[in-house]
């Protein structure tokens, strides 16, 4: 029974088989193997992505490692990677319009073989070779870039962006503006009717891999210098679909129209190519900072250089104190402007337009508190300062403490230092010693007690992403600020400036300022002061500008 149940399956199997087969067009069963239906060739992106950190500083001198780092933070793989020599920029430029167009990491090719590696990292299976002579040592396949544009459209399976036209000096910008949006739409492997694939053209022989570009990620956006060294580095991001954003002098804060491509890009992941831009902790809160979009008086976020200060001294409502307390608010902003107004013809910089208010007063009375100084309300001088910012006006807050310390002053105003157009003053001549009176001596402050005020400043300013601010120390004899040497000027939250405020016949001011620019810290800006009933005789404007430095503020008493 078992024998006869076998039989019979095998003979069912046969039949299963036979009626499975083909018949030849003369009824014969065919035993050839079908014809299989050709797979259609898949276009394959790259796989783009940004940094886990907020913001990276790429820093390594040498446009090589540049090229790979850059690659490296921002490509995790990509079927196809663009060389160029790394001596030569006219072929980088056109390598780069190439790599934008594949959405491919351009990577550039020294006296040693330093990017094997990240070819291989990418896992790439082909490299393009703009103009590089020799091979390099890789498991992809190297094709070299015809300079035939229609063989090059056949090798690259696409019409690239045309290389931009550049002069020496803008190769980074012009490549920083490459934009393959404007190219038509990546290579499918579906019809326009109903998706349906359908078998593609054999490709040319020596010809790139299918690609189609990666898609961007957003939030990411990569700095620049503007160096040469930074082509390659540079078409990588916009081969990622990254914006680019030049700063010439690493500090994104500098210049209004820096300020606001921040503020528009919102980025949530910086990339900076360079050391100018410092460590990425700098780089972060000067990021923050720009992304805000808030402007100084005369835009950008730092004062110096490019803006100088003309400013009306006193307070409100005391006009013996200075010209500031002679006319109401409106007055005084007419005022102010017009005298800065006259500065501006002498000058290629911008003549901004300032008030210098003092808002603790040197008493004669020691007060209830004992301290020999009139602490006048925050909120009397909210209107103030919100009417400067309105009409584009710098305001400094002046503290003159009496047998108070300044910083114990200064942190009763930080609601008014909170403001953007809000710098701080500090009068060391009003600074007494627990046994010192007003008028009876000069008074003076040492650098430790200025530096724990600047490092308080600068934190604030920090903090709360804040315009960089102006810290004015008052000073016309050297005793005044004990240890000068030791004022620390290196807070780029701060300008920090020696106001030389002496008056008298223009001889001895002359004398004084040249006396206290000798054994300066470094970094500092210059700042001064003109009296109208002082002064014998007091400067015109050309005169103030002859002064050499040229003073970055000068004020009127």
């Amino acid at each position: 029974m078992r024998t006869t149940r076998a039989a019979a399956g095998l003979v069912a199997l046969a039949l299963t088989l036979l009626a499975c087969t083909p018949l030849e067009p003369d009824g014969e069963r065919s035993t050839s193997a079908p014809t299989p239906t050709p797979t259609p060739e898949v276009a394959v992106a790259a796989e783009v992505r940004l940094p886990d950190a907020a913001t990276t500083v790429l820093d390594s001198p040498d446009p090589v490692a540049r090229a790979v780092a850059v690659s490296e933070a921002l490509f995790a793989s990509a079927p196809v990677v663009v060389l160029a020599p790394a001596d030569d920029v006219a072929a980088q430029v056109r390598a780069a319009a190439l790599a934008v167009s594949l959405g491919a990491p351009l990577l550039l090719a020294g006296p040693d073989d330093t990017v094997g590696g990240e070819v291989e990292r990418l896992d790439a299976a082909a490299v393009l070779a703009v103009g590089v002579p020799g091979g390099l040592e890789t498991d992809a396949d190297v094709v070299d870039a015809p300079e035939d544009p229609e063989a090059l459209a056949a090798v690259l399976r696409l019409d690239p962006l045309a290389a931009p036209v550049t002069a020496p000096g803008g190769e980074v910008a012009a490549v920083a503006a490459l934009d393959a949006s404007t190219l038509p739409a990546a290579p499918s492997d579906a019809d326009d009717a109903g998706g349906a694939t359908t078998e593609p053209e054999e490709p040319d022989e020596g010809a790139l891999p299918l690609t189609s570009r990666p898609e961007p990620p957003s939030g990411g956006l990569v700095l620049t210098t503007g160096d040469a060294g930074d082509v390659a580095a540079v078409a990588t991001a916009r081969a990622a679909g990254v914006p680019v954003l030049a700063v010439p002098g690493g500090d994104p804060r500098v210049g209004s129209a820096t300020v606001q491509a921040v503020a528009a890009a919102a980025p949530t992941a910086v990339v900076a190519l360079g050391a100018a831009f410092g460590t990425p902790e700098d780089l972060g809160w000067r990021v923050t900072t720009a992304a805000t979009g808030v402007e100084l008086p005369g835009g950008g976020q730092t004062l110096f250089p490019g803006r100088r200060l003309v400013a009306l001294y006193g307070t409100p409502t005391f006009p013996a104190l200075g010209v500031l307390g002679e006319t109401d608010l409106a007055g005084s902003i007419a005022k102010a402007h017009a005298l800065a107004g006259s500065y501006q013809p002498l000058t290629g910089d911008l003549v901004v337009p300032a008030f210098e208010i003092i808002v603790t007063i040197a008493s004669a009375g020691a007060g209830a508190d004992g301290n020999y100084s009139n602490e006048l309300p925050v909120e009397s001088f909210v209107p103030w300062v919100e009417a400067a910012r309105d009409a584009g006006i710098y305001v400094v807050l002046d503290l003159q403490p009496g047998r108070t310390d300044f910083l114990s002053q200064a942190t009763i105003y930080e609601p008014l230092l909170r403001y953007p157009n809000v710098g701080l003053a500090l009068d060391p001549e009003w600074r007494l010693a627990p046994d010192q009176v007003h008028l009876r001596q000069i008074g003076s402050v040492h650098a430790s007690e200025i530096n724990a005020v600047s490092t308080w400043l600068a934190d604030l300013t920090r903090t709360h992403a804040l315009p960089q601010k102006l810290f004015v120390l008052h000073q016309f004899s050297h005793r005044m600020i004990a240890d000068r040497a030791l004022v620390d000027t290196s807070r780029p939250e701060l300008a920090t400036m020696i106001h030389v405020d002496g008056q008298g016949s223009q001889g001895a001011k002359a004398g004084t300022w040249a006396s206290l620019l000798q054994g300066a810290p470094p970094g500092l800006a210059w700042g001064w002061k003109n009296f109208i009933d002082e002064d014998v005789p007091m400067l015109t404007p050309p005169e103030t500008y002859a002064v050499q430095p040229v003073p970055e503020l000068v004020t009127y008493q």
